[in-house]
């Protein structure tokens, strides 16, 4: 992201699917996110040569990862595909990787392109839902990080 100020942080997020992975990059100054793309899965594994050509055009400092969990905050099959997909990321790539809480990331991705709609855009994809759910889980890392403003280390 060129032109960003010194100390800020560049971030990739990933909204972990079995069919479908969610990405979306941001910054720390604004702590805000937009969508990048979708990845198509085969059964969670991502092709990496894709995920590589993400690292490279975006050069980010941190990855995130959403867990999700139950709505009672247990782990479920998912939850532990998703940590193996986190921990696939911290084996390729040397920026650090981070995994959040993503219970309803998905619900507010909905509720935001259901607005967006009423506003006179295009329908929503499922597609759309897996990147905004991508820039929820990102914003929401920014924000768990310095609730009060920006974010300009971790």
């Amino acid at each position: 992201m060129p032109g960003m100020p010194e100390g800020a942080l560049r971030a990739l997020a990933f909204d972990f699917g079995l069919r479908r992975t969610g990405v979306a990059a941001g910054q720390s100054v604004t702590a805000s996110a937009a969508p990048v793309t979708v990845l198509k899965m085969t059964d969670g594994v991502p092709d990496w040569g894709l995920i590589d050509g993400l690292i490279k055009e975006w050069a980010p400092d941190r990855l995130v990862v959403g867990l999700p969990y139950t709505m009672h905050g247990g782990e479920q099959d998912i939850t532990r595909r998703a940590r193996a997909f986190a921990a696939g990321l911290e084996q390729r790539y040397p920026c650090p990787v981070l995994t959040v809480d993503e219970r309803l990331s998905s619900k507010e991705a909905e509720a935001r392109l259901r607005e967006l709609r009423q506003q006179g855009r295009r329908r929503v994809r499922r597609e759309d839902i897996d990147c905004a759910a991508a820039c929820v889980i990102l914003e929401s890392w920014f924000h768990s990080q310095h609730p009060t403003g920006t974010t300009h280390s971790a």
